[in-house]
């Protein structure tokens, strides 16, 4: 490079560099809030199908 860019014109650049909120979904089954593609914590269930099972603790 010739010359040295601005603070400014650097800031503006990365403006754009966000981190994205993480997708969630409710979940069909107990309609607790969970991430997509992954198999709901409270219920063990995804894609309506029962695949973890789940304990409850008492604590």
């Amino acid at each position: 490079p010739k010359r040295r860019h601005s603070n400014s014109r650097t800031r503006k650049r990365r403006t754009h560099w966000k981190i994205s909120l993480p997708q969630i979904s409710t979940c069909p089954e107990c309609g607790t809030p969970k991430p997509l593609h992954r198999a709901c914590p409270k219920c063990g269930y995804y894609r309506r199908k029962k695949v973890v099972e789940v304990t409850e603790d008492e604590s």
